[in-house]
């Protein structure tokens, strides 16, 4: 498949999970993919020799999506190796389960600079790579943004507020030919979620989530990643201010 064929993306939080399923994705289909990581080089470094084994064009890029000089600093990277940007995933997020008792300041800011104003500046910055031809922005938001999970409230604020980017920011560049629309996936298989004992451990939680769900079983990163794939394609030209939920019908 060849419909991203000579197109540049960039996938934030792309090491593992979601991320790197997407990047991969992006990649099988013919874009060349800058690796997002703030953390984990070694993930990262992984991703894109998977990528380049399989014949695709890969590098990696730290930055710490809440340091807007980071943010500056590898846009400059990729204006200088590519000239360019036609796709941006903004997949990198941060979460932690808490009761509202528990919740502090400190926490609240280190989950909205990573889940909002992460995405702000990762957009802001690149609109000068995007060329009059245009170009796709993809958010990856969650189902918890509207399902109102009872230990998330501040995840699923930022996440609700990721949503709200997407519909301001559709309105807003489109007269630049700049889709904007977002990925809101349900339950999903990945380091982080299995990790964190969610998914992947045959627990009754997830026995029941997988009973709740119509296609029977919990989502995968590839799943999130062929609707992302789909979003950055001309497929998708007339799409833009959309939310998609990719929960298996949940």
């Amino acid at each position: 498949m060849s419909k991203l064929r000579g197109k540049i993306a960039l996938v934030t939080g792309a090491s593992k999970g979601i991320g790197a399923g997407i990047a991969n994705e992006l990649a099988r289909q013919g874009a060349s993919v800058v690796v997002n990581y703030a953390t984990d080089k070694e993930g990262a470094d992984a991703v894109v020799q998977a990528i380049t084994r399989a014949g695709g064009s890969s590098r990696a890029a730290q930055c710490d999506l809440a340091r807007e000089s980071d943010v500056i600093r590898m846009f400059d990277q990729v204006r200088d190796a590519y000239g360019r940007l036609d796709i941006l995933v903004n997949n990198a997020g941060v979460y932690r389960s808490m009761p509202i008792e528990a919740l502090t300041a400190e926490e609240f800011l280190r989950q909205t600079s990573v889940n909002v104003l992460g995405p702000l500046l990762t957009i802001r910055e690149p609109l000068r790579l995007f060329t009059d031809q245009g170009g796709s922005i993809i958010n990856i938001g969650s189902r918890a943004s509207t399902s109102y999970i009872p230990g998330y409230v501040i995840y699923s604020a930022a996440k609700a507020g990721l949503d709200a980017v997407t519909g301001v920011l559709a309105k807003e560049l489109a007269s630049r030919n700049i889709r904007v629309n977002s990925v809101n996936p349900g339950a999903t298989l990945s380091e982080g979620t299995r990790q964190a004992g969610m998914y992947g451990t045959g627990s009754d939680f997830e026995k029941e989530l997988i009973a709740m769900t119509p296609l029977g079983r919990i989502g995968t990163p590839e799943d999130i990643a062929r609707v992302v794939a789909f979003l950055a394609s001309e497929d998708a030209a007339w799409l833009t201010g959309e939310h998609i939920t990719a929960s298996g019908g949940l």
